[in-house]
């Protein structure tokens, strides 16, 4: 019956019209009683009318109290039910809940108990003892209260509410031993379930009163058992989905700070292509703002038209790796040559729910390789790994021994009338010769001067230690041959040889001379001057050693000398040089 209805009356209301119908009752038997000494009497049935409805208002208020208690628990319900639903702090809901459970069912002691989930025992969650509600942690915080376990077993095995309005007499419970040590009454369980787990109990107990529960405050606690199984479960779901979250940002911190410390680009998409993330080597790469690049479609950003579409759809649908080289147009940079990787990113269902692209720019290394590839044709493949030993040395250069070798594949004048296109395609084509074998015995040409070849065997580039006399007699020797197969590809009568070789070995200053913007590794000194001295005082198909190299060679490399000839011829005196050159020449064994 509810107070807010004003056409129904009011608990006070009836209360007033009680008193009053007492009040005229008993007047009126006053007035029966005066009367009666008069010879007068009352109209009949007049008391009995009075008493009637004193009866009928104290039916009403009976009534009206069970329907305001009703509705007090009903209130308690939603209010508890509206309190859950907004708070996530379940331990002060559990406490206020409690407090009016106490209050709407008559109960003495009130207690939520709920179930440790890693080691199954159980715990007081909430006590409300003496008028005081609190939480209750652990069992060292105090003693533990004492209820009837035999209660809280019983509801947690059966899954089902117990109520007894005289515990210590009731049939189903005659075997705990706590029901007689503690004098129980009445008491009331119920189980906190949720789906097919039983999480704990709510427990309220009177140790002085019996039948202090009825149906009415079993519902009640039913409703609310109810409500708190779900706030608990929703309070431990939140706490997991907030512990999920700390992880999975520390995770992405973690997967962020990778991703902007790798130097190459990382742009991710999702199925449909458009940017979610990019680190920040690939805005440096591509030039662009991170921010306004998130959300766009690839193909937006990166300018290579549709070239990515059947990449990108291969990735996504066959969740394989796949690997592309093409050219980006960057502003303000042109076209730039990239490498780009695109590896699918997998769901936990392994289904691609993107895809990861790695960018690294190429353009620089092709350009290094063109380089070295051109470098490749003057040196040997072998002597390019010792570029940058040469690239530390100052200016000056340092003292080493060394073999130099100077080749004179073909004087100019000798070749037949030509135009001089053709003249200079004629002399490449013997150098070229020349330079191969050269190569061949890791020998490195110095520079090219017209008809000529300077090759240095021994330098930072190419270092030999004792076998660098022998290594370039070998070289002159093997040029020789080279000619005799290439005069019979041009049909060229051999006799005599076009070439002029001299070798000349001692110490010399190798390093790089020049300025600081414009440098050139070279060998300088008295005895790479004699090589060539020594060069221009050969005669055509000859290869002349001067002493150095001869003394060198039986010194260090007496082993080869068996495959080898020699000739010596007059001394020569060398341009410069004030003393006599003894020379020799050589000729396979």
């Amino acid at each position: 019956m509810s107070s807010d209805n004003p056409k129904q009356p009011t608990l006070g209301e009836v209360n007033r019209l009680k008193s009053l119908v007492q009040e005229t009752e008993q007047s009126l038997r006053a007035q029966r009683d005066a009367l009666k000494q008069r010879g007068f009497s009352l109209p009949p049935m007049a008391i009995q009318a009075m008493s009637s409805l004193d009866g009928d208002l104290s039916n009403l208020e009976a009534s009206m109290t069970e329907d305001a208690t009703e509705l007090g628990q009903l209130r308690f319900l939603a209010d508890t039910s509206a309190r859950i639903n907004t708070t996530f702090d379940l331990e002060a809901v559990l406490i206020q809940s409690m407090d009016i459970v106490i209050n709407l069912t008559g109960a003495e002691r009130g207690f939520i108990i709920l179930r440790n989930a890693d080691t199954d025992e159980l715990e007081f969650k909430v006590v409300q003892e003496n008028q005081i509600t609190k939480t209750f942690f652990s069992p060292d915080e105090r003693q533990e209260p004492q209820i009837s376990r035999t209660v809280v077993q019983e509801v947690i095995q059966t899954r089902e509410v117990l109520l007894t309005d005289n515990a210590f007499k009731d049939d189903r419970l005659q075997g705990g031993m706590s029901i007689a040590q503690l004098t129980l009454r009445s008491v009331l369980c119920a189980p906190l379930r949720y789906r097919d787990t039983v999480l704990g109990v709510v427990y309220v107990d009177n140790r002085l009163k019996t039948g202090v529960f009825t149906e009415r405050e079993k519902m009640l606690l039913v409703a609310f058992a109810n409500q708190i199984s779900v706030a608990i479960e929703n309070a431990r779901l939140f706490s997991q989905i907030q512990t999920a979250l700390v992880d999975i940002n520390a995770m992405r911190q973690l997967m962020d700070n990778v991703f902007e410390s790798i130097d190459s680009g990382v742009i991710t998409t999702d199925a449909t292509g458009k940017i979610m993330f990019m680190n920040s080597a690939a805005t440096e790469l591509l030039l662009m703002n991170r921010d306004s690049a998130i959300g766009q479609p690839l193909n937006h950003v990166l300018a290579v038209g549709n070239e990515l579409d059947t990449p990108m759809s291969n990735v996504l649908h066959s969740l394989t790796v796949h690997s592309l080289e093409t050219q980006i147009d960057i502003k303000s940079r042109g076209k730039r040559i990239f490498n780009i990787r695109l590896n699918p990113l997998k769901s936990t269902r392994d289904v691609a729910g993107g895809v990861a692209l790695v960018l690294d720019d190429l353009t620089d290394s092709r350009a290094r390789d063109e380089m070295i590839n051109m470098t490749k044709r003057y040196l040997p493949p072998k002597m390019v790994e010792n570029i940058g030993t040469i690239s530390g040395l100052a200016l000056g250069g340092e003292r080493r021994s060394v073999t130099c070798m100077y080749v004179d594949v073909r004087a100019i004048n000798s070749f037949p009338n030509a135009r001089p296109q053709q003249i200079v395609e004629q002399v490449n084509a013997y150098l070229t010769c020349a330079t191969n074998v050269i190569h061949q015995f890791d020998g490195i040409i110095d520079k090219y001067m017209g008809t000529i070849i300077m090759a240095l065997f021994n330098t930072q580039l190419n270092p030999m230690e004792h076998d660098h006399a022998m290594s370039a007699i070998f070289a002159a020797l093997g040029i020789r041959d080279a000619f005799t197969e290439f005069y019979q590809q041009q049909g060229i009568n051999p006799n005599p040889h076009y070439y002029r070789i001299g070798i000349n070995t001692g110490d010399a200053t190798l390093g790089n001379v020049g300025s600081f913007n414009r440098r050139e590794f070279t060998a300088i000194g008295d005895n790479i001057n004699l090589a060539k001295r020594i060069e221009e005082n050969t005669q055509l198909g000859q290869i002349i050693i001067g002493e150095n190299t001869y003394n060198y060679i039986h010194q260090y490399s007496r082993s080869f000398i068996g495959d080898i000839r020699f000739e010596e011829h007059q001394s020569i005196k060398a341009k410069g040089r004030e003393q006599l050159t003894r020379i020799y020449e050589v000729f396979r064994s």
